[in-house]
């Protein structure tokens, strides 16, 4: 089972986008950002963790489960928390999870998990080291080079016989069932917790050893729901570490589990979760969702979803309380997590259809960015050839539409000018021809300001 996973993990691309924009920014310790920034939950170690930062060049790791292809924008504040951490001149590992992914993590979970294969968590993890690459710096140009580690190279070699005996050993049953994600798992008769997700404790404490031993790793950084799996890790290290002295350096960060100010879980919209490949969510709408986060969130958003400085954000939002109205906070807020994300080539073709969608004219937008625009708009599919000889009338065609529910209030709005076909008004008489046809497929209708209508000519 092993075998498709070993060595899966390779760095392609040269870094995160806009790297220079971010380099000058070093001043601050890593704590201390991340208490301004909201992130800065829990950490282990007291005054020893702040000495042993003072020192440039520690190595931390935060793991990410391969459960799906994608990441999230909830996978976004981890990777930024490495981000940040390479800024402060530390290394960053990012640890997939080939072994562990075979297993299931329990944390956060009321139900047992679906085993997946090895190739689909090959896949996933493929998917997954393509975003890692474009917010983690992997050159060394703006701080120490960040290192994809797969946790498979070395959990998978490993006996069941050997991870008894070094590691299983180490660990007390009497207190692994006290842990929140297996007693609630436990008192849920219906659903349990097999021994498969119950021994997941182990295998990730044996990783943060693993790269204690040979990469000098002694930070974890991670979710504070992640924080019991580290203390175990701490205590393995500090039971099977050579130690000369008696003392052993292994520490712990984790950041709160971030929400709204609604209280509810980041990323997740009516349509689903906000992912950071433009497969699942297109740059497009990722971009609109930061435009359209409310006032109450987006102080938060510009601290955990961007690498502007304080007093950067401190001059954004002190130029939005003077006029809220013009969104400049939530429209600097998509400018930075859109670059980061997708790069500024991609913001600029974002921002074009943008003014483009909401000044009326689209006639110049690709194929590629109609359809990210238009994804979720109403629709309907139409026969191409009646658009042949003198046309279809759009009096007769907007009642088949969602912009109009009759003929005479179809005659209603266009005799008003409310039609637009393509960002340009037409008149009651107007005829939809094959040559209204963008990229030879769609013509779009806007009724108003803000309702379209997608046709679809086949």
């Amino acid at each position: 089972m092993a075998t498709p996973l070993r060595n899966a993990v390779r760095v392609v691309g040269g870094g995160p986008q806009a790297t220079d924009r971010f380099a000058k920014r070093k001043t601050m310790g890593i704590l201390e950002e991340l208490k301004w920034r909201g992130l800065l939950h829990q950490t282990t170690g007291g005054e020893a963790l702040i000495a042993h930062l003072a020192t440039p060049g520690r190595v931390a790791y935060s793991g990410f489960d391969p459960t799906r292809p994608s990441l999230t924008i909830g996978n976004l504040i981890p990777l930024l928390l490495l981000r940040r951490w390479q800024l402060a001149g530390h290394k960053p590992v990012l640890l997939c999870g080939g072994a562990t992914g075979l297993i299931g993590d329990p944390s956060g979970k009321d139900a047992e998990r679906t085993l997946q294969s090895a190739d689909q968590v090959a896949e996933h993890i493929a998917g997954q080291q393509r975003i890692m690459s474009r917010l983690v710096d992997f050159t060394g140009s703006t701080g120490p080079a960040a290192e994809l580690v797969n946790n498979a190279d070395w959990l998978s070699p490993m006996g069941y016989i050997e991870m008894l005996r070094e590691v299983g050993k180490h660990f007390s049953v009497n207190a692994m069932i006290q842990r929140d994600s297996v007693r609630d798992r436990l008192e849920n008769r219906e659903q349990g917790i097999s021994y498969t997700e119950f021994s997941y404790v182990l295998l990730q404490a044996y990783d943060f050893l693993h790269l204690y031993r040979t990469m000098n790793c002694t930070v974890q950084l991670s979710g504070s729901d992640q924080y019991g799996n580290i203390v175990s890790g701490i205590d393995l290290i500090r039971r099977l570490a050579p130690q000369t002295d008696g003392h052993v350096e292994a520490f712990g960060i984790t950041a709160p589990l971030v929400t709204g100010a609604d209280g509810k879980k980041i990323g997740k919209t009516e349509k689903g979760a906000i992912w950071l490949s433009p497969e699942d969510t297109s740059p497009y709408a990722f971009y609109q969702f930061w435009i359209n986060c409310t006032d109450a969130d987006v102080s938060n958003f510009l601290k955990w979803y961007t690498l502007l400085s304080e007093p950067e954000i401190t001059e954004i939002l002190s130029d939005h309380e003077q006029d809220p109205g013009r969104r400049n906070a939530q429209r600097r807020l998509a400018e930075e997590a859109t670059t980061l994300v997708h790069g500024e080539a991609e913001l600029r073709n974002v921002q074009q259809a943008s003014a483009a969608l909401f000044g009326g004219d689209i006639r110049g937008l690709s194929a590629g960015m109609l359809d990210q625009v238009f994804a979720d708009v109403p629709s309907s599919n139409h026969a191409v050839d009646s658009l042949g000889g003198d046309g279809v009338p759009l009096l007769s065609l907007l009642p088949e539409t969602s912009l109009a529910s009759s003929k005479r209030e179809a005659r209603q709005f266009l005799e008003r000018g409310a039609v637009a076909v393509n960002g340009q008004k037409v008149d009651l008489d107007k005829r939809l021809t094959s040559a209204d046809l963008l990229h030879g497929g769609s013509i779009l209708l806007r009724r108003g300001k803000k309702l379209w209508h997608a046709t679809r000519w086949k």
